[in-house]
């Protein structure tokens, strides 16, 4: 069966952002194709730590896995949730991964340009998170990876590594990902989700990001979001029209007022066209987002951790088997075994 995968990191609660453009699509996804392909889910607890975490880190795994689980995944054999840090598998397959990526493609990832910006050094895992994500996909042969348009450069990293590995050994160690374009194909959307800050729509909602106002945290009191909404930043054109790079902080907001309530943002855009009231938008936002949160921490809070830990047992069994077996093929290509 092809495989789905992805992962979540774990450093705080999660934002409206993390929600909308990762966590909600991949459920929906893997609802519709667990009968016939492999899901796997991890929490990419080795990727959390490359900066700091905010709160008790397991008790952030814990709460990200019931996010799936309250977002409406629905678990059957063909689900597979596990921590990364429980599968030795993804830390030595990174090493050998690193001896076939180059300093020059690491260097050129724009995340990394990013979050070293304005910094005198940085830690190493900021410089070479990608190539263990790398390690993260390629272990269990995925094909679909549903990410934000902020991560499809390491796609296409994976991608290369997988092809100049297997080119360097003659065989087809690797599966290579399908193409970026692809994967947003698969997704089901137009283009990458990508939320944007509250207050400077120009970024993407970032739950680093110091101003309070400018993200909607997934445990905000609903009406403390709504007020979010309402002071969100827009323009001074008078025209709701999507265009986001025109007008990125009306944009985003029809972006999700379609996304939190399941409707395709080509019918969002077309009842909003032309009309003028910023403030009418504001407030059907404002509410759309209240009903969702009241709706989704009442979920939240029925599930118990008791019910994580079952799954992650069954899930982590699953990850060693497959992930011990694609690295001994790939310590073999090398000669290591």
């Amino acid at each position: 069966m092809k495989t789905i995968l992805t992962g979540i990191r774990s450093n705080s609660v999660l934002t409206l952002g993390n929600y909308l453009g990762a966590l909600l699509p991949m459920v929906r996804l893997a609802n519709e194709h667990s009968d016939d392909m492999n899901v796997n889910i991890f929490v990419p607890d080795l990727h959390s730590i490359i900066s700091d975490v905010d709160g008790d880190l397991q008790e952030n795994i814990i709460r990200t896995i019931k996010y799936y689980l309250a977002a409406g995944l629905k678990i059957n054999k063909n689900v597979h949730i596990y921590r990364q840090s429980r599968v030795p598998a993804h830390s030595q397959l990174c090493w050998i991964l690193n001896c076939v990526a180059t300093m020059g493609e690491m260097s050129r990832m724009t995340q990394y340009k990013e979050k070293s910006e304005g910094r005198e050094s940085c830690n190493v895992g900021i410089f070479d998170y990608p190539v263990l994500m790398a390690a993260d996909i390629l272990l269990y042969s995925a094909d679909y990876i549903p990410l934000g348009e902020d991560q499809f450069q390491h796609i296409e990293l994976t991608r290369n590594l997988a092809t100049r590995f297997n080119n360097k050994f003659g065989a087809e160690i690797f599966t290579v990902p399908v193409k970026t374009a692809e994967q947003v194909k698969f997704m089901g959307v137009d283009e990458g989700i990508r939320i944007r800050d509250l207050l400077n729509p120009e970024k993407k909602m970032s739950k680093s990001t110091a101003a309070e106002n400018s993200k909607i945290m997934l445990n905000d009191e609903p009406s403390k979001a709504a007020k979010k909404i309402m002071s969100a930043t827009t323009d001074s054109l008078g025209k709701i029209k999507y265009d986001m790079w025109g007008q990125p902080g009306i944009s985003n907001l029809l972006q999700i007022e379609a996304l939190v309530n399941d409707i395709p943002l080509h019918e969002v855009v077309t009842k909003w066209a032309g009309e003028t009231r910023y403030g009418e938008l504001k407030k059907q936002v404002a509410a759309s987002v209240s009903n969702m949160l009241t709706d989704f921490q009442e979920k939240l809070a029925e599930i118990s951790d008791e019910e994580v830990y079952e799954l992650l047992e069954i899930g982590e069994k699953y990850a060693n088997e497959v992930a011990n077996a694609k690295l001994a093929e790939a310590e073999k290509a090398f000669g290591l075994r």
